[in-house]
């Protein structure tokens, strides 16, 4: 009768298990460059909590990401951003269901802090834990913060600090790669420009949208005219034409001589300088955006080509926040018959948001990584396939 009894109760457990309808929650962890960030989503879609502690006030008077001082802040600010977390969703760890972190790429330093904490929480608390490839996070992003999930396959443009990136988005786990910078990404060229005028950093509102060079240099393009200087459009000519592949650093070398030529006089006044650096922004980021528009369509005419039927186009990481950019690619969508879907601006830059999305979006197909799993600083979208196995049901 005991027996039968445990039994009984062990069937039980599992049965009202299985029928449960608790949602599953995540805990994402994101250390990937500057910002601590942490959140809990669950599966129904639902955005529980978060937190971020930003690092402006660290890096702003360096002029740039300094590796070291992220390192220190990260250490410094992750044990609260998690306790955040928990307490702004009235949860302890007991309630989380799985714990996600980025495990790549980015700064090693940075990276090393947030793999190292969820290894330890998880194994501790005997948790699963998913590493999570940072660009496939700002990928999926939009299938947790659009009404209704997107569908794949859509065309998904990457563009941050570190990355310009154009993606077939197959499934979870699965990207065909078309084009990549053959230098220094978009965001990159963003922030150097920002910095050669001398332009001010933005400062973060996650209410809308990161701070920054680059969202800084958006700001002052608004003002300035576009036509103004006129600059070459990079790998315009030549047999890099028609190649889906992107150059930033030439166009950047343009206006860094045209500063050098504008701002010799010493009898300009405060107002003639700023609309100078308002006109060199807008002349600056709508040669960028003629690049990025210019190779985009490459992509499409490969898709129409391949008979790849793109459910939308997908524009995310944190330059995909940008303004106009957003309008050229919402033209570019319309005029390939498909939507346009971006994240809100405050969840393109890095967030735990998209870290704890990407980990359910994971798990949800048994992918599951053991607890010695280490970072990965440089680490390219297209491995996930061979180094995750899918099981087909």
């Amino acid at each position: 009768m005991l027996i039968k009894s445990i039994l009984r109760q062990y069937l039980n457990n599992k049965l009202s298990r299985f029928i449960s309808t608790k949602p599953l929650n995540v805990l994402g962890i994101e250390t990937s460059c500057d910002d601590t960030s942490c959140s809990i989503i669950n599966s129904e879609r639902k955005l529980v909590s978060e937190c971020t502690i930003s690092q402006f006030e660290v890096h702003e008077p360096m002029g740039g990401i300094v590796p070291n001082l992220a390192l220190k802040n990260h250490i410094k600010n992750l044990p609260k951003c998690v306790k955040t977390t928990l307490d702004r969703a009235n949860m302890t760890m007991d309630d989380i269901d799985v714990v996600a972190v980025t495990r790549g790429p980015g700064l090693a330093s940075c990276l090393s802090v947030g793999v190292n904490a969820s290894k330890t929480l998880a194994a501790a608390l005997n948790k699963p834990l998913i590493g999570v490839h940072h660009m496939e996070a700002h990928a999926l992003t939009v299938r947790f913060t659009n009404e209704t999930p997107v569908e794949f396959p859509y065309l998904c443009l990457l563009i941050s600090g570190g990355h310009t990136l154009a993606l077939i988005v197959h499934n979870v786990n699965e990207y065909t790669q078309l084009g990549s910078t053959l230098d220094e990404s978009i965001g990159e060229a963003y922030d150097k420009t920002a910095r050669a005028l001398n332009i001010p950093w933005n400062k973060p509102d996650h209410g809308s949208r990161g701070g920054g060079p680059g969202p800084a240099l958006e700001l002052y393009a608004q003002n300035g005219d576009p036509d103004k200087y006129p600059f070459t459009t990079p790998l315009s000519d030549g047999y890099q034409t028609n190649k889906i592949s992107w150059s930033f650093s030439g166009l950047r070398t343009q206006v860094s001589r045209r500063i050098e030529k504008v701002f010799t006089s010493e009898n300009i006044t405060a107002e003639e300088k700023y609309q100078m650096q308002c006109d060199l922004a807008a002349s600056f980021q709508k040669t960028a955006i003629k690049h990025l528009e210019h190779k985009l369509k490459l992509a499409f005419k490969y898709c129409n080509n391949n008979n790849i039927k793109l459910n939308s186009l997908v524009a995310s990481g944190g330059v995909a926040s940008n303004l106009a950019i957003r309008s050229t690619l919402n033209q570019l969508a319309e005029n390939n018959q498909i939507p346009l879907f971006c994240p809100p601006p405050r969840l393109c830059t890095d967030n735990g948001v998209m870290i704890a999305w990407a980990g359910y979006e994971r798990y949800r197909l048994g992918i599951v990584d053991n607890y010695e799993f280490d970072f990965m600083p440089q680490w390219p979208l297209e491995d996930l396939k061979d180094m995750y196995q899918i099981k087909q049901n």
